[in-house]
């Protein structure tokens, strides 16, 4: 299951990633407006969001480890055959098929933890975070040498092995837990419908809008999401604009990304241990508030001190995800809070390097934009104090729980 959870989070961003080095290169060979290239840029947050949010209903319908298998399925279709296309339009529409499979597995991945490791839901989100920056930092490293080995097309279409090859495990669960259920077929036929533990397992149908604790984490996840996105997007400009070389400001970027792995280990590890992580969330929304007033006050001095203050304080996307599995007590309730927490924080997110874009045009700084972004770390304070809270999900969502009915994934395991 471990190895089965990891490699669907390798898969999480190579569709994303693994085009814009060869962007250029594609468009040589098919017509693309700057309009659709920066499509290409938008798609990616707004497909996780939609199909982040449709996610929970296939899941009930499905069970989660099929959904998984589909979704594996669908990324790796989208990959393989928008390398074939000869279009613009059509290499947008099977990308997006490429994102829907991803924006699937960016939900499950909570509630899959929270089922298979509900004692260790920390230093697995840790271990499925960090690989997910393995997912975003690999493909650029090595799609450019790929194209010029191979063309464009096969370069793009081989990543979708790395889905073919995590749909693996999954079968095999799949096909154990058909034969397990073959088997206690009889037993259940004369077990009580009303059996407390088969009662108890129902309580994934709340609805989630019902609970404060969803809306917080939501707002957390969402502005946070909303800042990391705007850097980015912008942080290469931004560097430029400061001096530094193109190449130097290339780098500001890897540094962005790559700090933010000892944070995605540490974040979820810390957080399963603590009552309430708020604690966390304010130093992390410090260290953010530090980077923008140095890029703004002294963008020169110290350039790179202040993009790794950034890099760190990104760590309430980790902090978020561990918290899914944290405040829920069945992995139904986990699929249900991590759909409407992805499918609405990657809305917001969406909005991030446009807002950004609107106001560095409108005022010909990046200080207006630093102010408006730093105001946003408001509501990560205000969303994290609320998610952060020792409350769970299903006791917010649902009347009072039939005696007997621990509301656990007892039977269904």
């Amino acid at each position: 299951m471990l190895v089965g959870i990891v490699l669907v989070a390798l898969n999480l961003r190579i569709a994303v990633t693994a085009v814009s080095p060869v962007l250029d290169t594609v468009r040589a060979d098919i017509p693309m407006s700057e309009a659709q290239a920066g499509l290409l840029g938008t798609v990616p947050v707004l497909t996780f969001a939609l199909f982040g949010a449709l996610t929970p209903a296939v899941s009930r319908r499905l069970g989660m480890e099929v959904t998984v298998v589909v979704s594996l399925l669908v990324s790796s279709m989208g990959e393989v055959v928008r390398a074939t296309t000869g279009s613009a339009g059509g290499f947008l529409a099977w990308s997006v098929l490429a994102l829907a499979g991803m924006g699937m597995g960016n939900v499950l991945m909570p509630p899959l933890v929270k089922r298979y490791f509900p004692d260790r839901v920390g230093a697995v989100t840790a271990a499925y975070t960090i690989t997910i920056a393995i997912s975003t930092t690999v493909p650029p490293l090595f799609v450019v040498a790929m194209t010029d080995d191979w063309g464009w097309r096969p370069a793009l279409a081989s990543w979708a092995a790395v889905g073919l090859v995590a749909v693996v495990p999954w079968v095999v669960v799949v096909v154990r837990s058909a034969a397990a259920r073959s088997a206690l077929a009889p037993v259940l036929e004369h077990t009580s419908e009303h059996t407390p533990g088969l009662d108890g397992r129902e309580r994934g149908t709340g609805r989630v809008r019902r609970s404060p604790l969803a809306w917080g984490l939501t707002a957390m996840f969402g502005a946070n999401s909303l800042n990391t996105y705007f850097l980015f997007a912008w942080l290469p400009q931004i560097l430029a604009d400061a001096g530094l070389s193109e190449s130097a400001a290339a780098q500001g970027l890897a540094l962005y990304a790559v700090v933010g792995i000892p944070t995605s280990l540490a974040a979820p590890v810390l957080a399963a241990r603590m009552r309430r992580p708020f604690w966390l969330v304010v130093l992390f929304v410090a260290l953010m508030v530090v980077g923008y007033a140095g890029l703004a006050v002294a963008p020169e001095t110290g350039t790179m001190v202040w993009v790794v203050a950034v890099g760190l304080g990104a760590a309430t996307f980790p902090l978020g995800l561990a918290l899914i599995g944290l405040r829920t007590r069945t992995s139904a309730g986990a699929v249900a809070l991590s759909g409407f927490v992805q499918g609405f924080g990657y809305v917001v997110a969406s909005a991030g390097p446009l807002l950004a874009g609107v106001l560095h045009g409108a005022s010909g700084s990046w200080t207006t934009t630093y102010l408006v972004m730093g105001a946003t770390l408001a509501v990560v304070l205000v969303g994290g104090a609320v998610g952060a809270r020792d409350v769970r999900l299903e006791d917010q969502w649902l009347p009072e729980r039939p005696d007997g009915a621990d509301g656990t994934d007892t039977i269904r395991g």
